[in-house]
């Protein structure tokens, strides 16, 4: 692992990539290394469905508003469990995330993801292997249009999220960079 990890404390993304975490490019690993709560500002384009029923899906994950402009995210790691508060145009989207199963967990308003993380092409790619809406289990296969990769292209971290679920469409699509230290 990386050497700038000190004493046993390993972050959550460390531990569930292993070794695969050494091959992401550098700008990845120190977003996903530093303890403790950091902020960082970038730019963010955020496209939104327009159906009620992608509207109402939208409003139980908290996803942030459509349009373009800075995004703040803010990382608290800690040895078992990050919170991520994103901040778009005034809308704050906080989500928790902890190991459970070999699976990235993330609780996003209502609704808790399980998914399964590879390195990929220089970056990590979430794959959805689980899912509960209000503590009930729903079928996985609902969730194939919901992906996010997290790269470094030029050297400056980016992130692209996109939602779609079958018969309701996009719920959200958003991308951009973010500065890390």
């Amino acid at each position: 692992m990386d050497g700038g990890l000190s004493g046993n404390f390993m972050p959550l993304f460390a531990r569930l990539l292993g070794r695969d975490f050494d091959l992401l490019p550098a700008v990845v690993r120190r977003l996903h290394l530093r303890p403790g709560v950091a902020r960082h500002h970038g730019e963010v384009e955020v496209r939104r469905g327009r159906g009620w029923l992608s509207r109402l899906c939208a409003t139980a994950t908290r996803l942030p508003p459509a349009g373009q402009g800075p995004i703040t995210v803010d990382i608290d790691i800690q040895p078992d469990t990050e919170r991520w508060t994103r901040h778009v145009r005034g809308h704050a989207m906080p989500s928790r995330l902890w190991w459970q199963d070999g699976l990235l967990c993330e609780r996003l308003g209502w609704v808790k993801f399980g998914f399964r993380l590879h390195v990929h092409e220089a970056g990590i790619e979430w794959r959805v292997e689980r899912v509960h809406a209000l503590g009930l289990p729903l079928p996985a296969r609902w969730f194939a249009g919901v992906r996010a990769r997290e790269s470094a292209p030029g050297g400056r971290y980016a992130f692209d999220v996109q939602a779609s679920l079958p018969g309701i469409g996009l719920l959200v699509h958003y991308r951009g960079w973010l500065h890390v230290d």
